[in-house]
């Protein structure tokens, strides 16, 4: 079932969806050379517990899971598309870190994802978090009234394409709200005019994953949880929660 939000639950996803930001700008700020991830993972719960927000990653075990996810964050670094745990790895320079955060607040949830280099970062790397950002903007820009699902998953995969990326084509963004998975799926590859129509008030996680190699394969990690690319090429996960509205695209999960 798809719910249609109302104007004063958004404006609550959209509170949430500032928590989630301020805890990916902390997490950011703690990366460095010699930092675990599991200090990363300090910084986030410390946002989440000022803000008197929940965790909706921490303990959520989806049927593909071994185990619920121990963590409030995900952590996915250099070959790690999303789902890393984080665990005692120390940041080397030029690691390229994907962080997935989300939070529940009074009931509503926002969710969002950034890319980075830890230290100095290689033209190859900058040119990947470069083409999955605009892969974002480009999915955010098509999520308006009239369009379908299919508008979004097709602008996505057209930047991908010009960008000799591959994309795990199981996994994809997703509705968004009481719940930090709901209907309808968004896939990051699609046919336009295809799929679910956009309305005011639908509101959606956008998440391209972008994988280096141009290859669609990928692998689950040792734990269960974490997706590598299957050539070992490196990773860039870049995600917003967004409001389709009569105005344009409404992004949640802004500071």
């Amino acid at each position: 079932m798809v719910e249609i939000k109302t104007e004063s639950a958004l404006e609550a996803m959209r509170e949430a969806g500032r928590v989630v930001a301020r805890a990916l700008a902390a997490v950011r700020d703690a990366a460095a050379v010699g930092v675990s991830l599991r200090e990363l993972d300090e910084a986030a719960r410390t946002v989440l517990a000022t803000a008197g927000a929940r965790s909706p990653f921490l303990g959520y075990r989806p049927s593909f899971a071994p185990t619920p996810f121990p963590a409030v964050i995900c952590t996915s670094v250099n070959d790690a598309v999303v789902h890393g745990i984080p665990t005692d790895y120390r940041l080397r320079d030029g690691d390229l870190v994907s962080i997935d955060c989300g939070a529940e607040l009074d009931g509503w949830t926002g969710d969002a994802a950034i890319s980075f280099t830890v230290g100095t970062p290689s033209a190859a790397d900058r040119e990947l978090v470069d083409a999955t950002r605009k892969a974002l903007d480009a999915g955010i820009a098509a999520a308006r009234p009239g369009n379908r699902i299919g508008d979004i998953s097709h602008a996505i995969d057209t930047v991908a394409q010009e960008a000799h990326c591959g994309m795990p084509a199981d996994f994809g963004g997703h509705g968004i709200g009481r719940r930090m998975h709901e209907d309808p799926p968004v896939p990051n590859r699609g046919r336009p005019g295809r799929g679910y129509p956009l309305r005011p008030g639908l509101a959606l996680a956008i998440e391209p994953m972008l994988m280096a190699g141009g290859r669609d394969a990928y692998r689950v990690g040792a734990d269960g949880w974490t997706l590598r690319t299957a050539d070992g090429s490196r990773a860039a996960h870049i995600e917003h929660t967004v409001a389709i509205t009569e105005e344009g695209p409404r992004i949640l999960t802004l500071p």
